[in-house]
This record gives C-alpha cells, structure tokens and sequence, in this order.
C-alpha cells in the first residue's frame, strides 16, 4: 500500500532560502559589472561549493580523517552567499558598488574552482592493504588411549646347544716303572697268600705310598 505524497516543510523552507540566496548572489554579481548569464552562474558556483564543501566534511568525519580543508571551503562558500545576503539588505549601494567588491566577484571564479577541483581529487580515506585470510592448519586428532593390556610371556625355551661339547677324551694311564709293577705283584701276591683275596687300590696305595690314580693303575694291571 503506498504512502500519500505530503509536502515537507523542511523541504519548502530550503527552497525558499535557497531561492532568496541564489537572487541575492545574482544582484551582487550584475551590480559588480556581470551580466547576463554571467550573472546567473555566480549563485550556482557559490551553492555549489557550500553543497560539495559539506559533503565533503562529512565524508571525511565519517573516516575519522581531519575535515579542516574541507570546512574552510565550507566557510568560504557561507561567506560569500551570507554576504551578498546583507549587503544587498539596503548596506550597499547597488549603483556605486566598491572597487574591492568588484575585484572579489572577478576573482571568485577562479577561488571557486581551485576549491571544487581540491575538494572532488582529494583521497577521502587510504587505501588499506587487502589481507589476505591465512589459513589456519587444522588440529590433529588426539588418539583416543587404548585400554592397557597385560600380556603374560611365556618363558623362554631353554636355549639348544649350538654346538655339542666335545666328549672328554680317555686320560692314558700314567706310565709305571716295573720295577714299580713288580715290587707291587709282591704285595699283591702276600697279600693274597694272607687273607686269601686279591689286593685293592687302597690297600695297594697304603701298602705302596704312591698317589690313588697310580695305584688304579696298578690294581687294574695286577688283577
């Protein structure tokens, strides 16, 4: 459902004021030696500086620039509309008009767009640097822990021999003198005679004196 179109006080004051400046800025402007159309592009070059000035200002405010340049346009333009505004309130002879005011609405022309040219150039916020997303390696996944397990060794199996070790080697009975043997048949032989059986090793040692492995020899030698 559309809105009614209602009228903006707001909006008819401004055109009104806005009318009222635009004739104010003519009349100055043809009294000071412009006429014709020259005339009637004063008012428009003045509005139009105080319109781009304050755009400009906020433009910058809203980059949180510094707005100096701007609002000094901005006071320049609003002197010179307030101006004619007063001047042409009966202060000013319209037929005389002074030989500074002529200068200052010739050289108007040239101030008014050394400042729009400053105005609409100037960088309104710097360009920053475009950065560009780094990315951000993902996290590895934590293993979860798995349960402890007691596992039970079996022992060992005793451990086979490589190698077999070497069968011990019969040890040679030690050589016996005989004349050794034969006083030990002696022995043997009384010793017979007497109890009637044959001698044994230690009987023979003792009998003899000599070490046990030389009487093994020589029992096993006389049986």
């Amino acid at each position: 459902m559309s809105r009614p179109n209602r009228f903006d006080p707001v909006l008819i004051q401004a055109v009104i004021a806005g009318a009222l400046s635009f004739a104010h800025l003519h009349d100055i402007a043809e009294a000071a030696g412009q006429h014709d159309w020259k005339a009637w592009a004063y008012p428009i070059s003045v509005d139009l500086l105080l319109v781009a000035a304050w755009r400009r200002m906020r433009a910058l405010r809203a980059a949180d620039r510094p707005a100096r340049a701007a609002w000094t346009w901005f006071v320049i333009a609003l002197t010179a509309s307030l101006g004619a505004n007063i001047a042409t309130a009966g202060l000013l002879d319209m037929h005389a008009v002074p030989a500074w005011l002529r200068i200052l609405v010739a050289g108007w022309p040239a101030l008014a767009f050394l400042g729009g040219t400053l105005l609409a150039h100037a960088p309104t916020a710097a360009r920053e640097p475009a950065v560009e997303p780094t990315s951000v390696p993902e996290a590895a996944p934590v293993p979860e822990p798995s349960p402890h397990v007691t596992v039970e060794r079996a022992p060992d199996p005793t451990p086979e021999l490589t190698a077999s070790a070497p069968a011990p080697q019969p040890v040679s009975p030690p050589p016996v003198p005989p004349a050794l043997l034969a006083h030990a048949r002696k022995v043997a032989d009384t010793h017979h005679a007497a109890t009637g059986s044959p001698i044994d090793a230690a009987t023979l040692r003792t009998r003899l004196g000599v070490p046990p492995a030389l009487a093994e020899v020589l029992a096993a030698q006389l049986a």
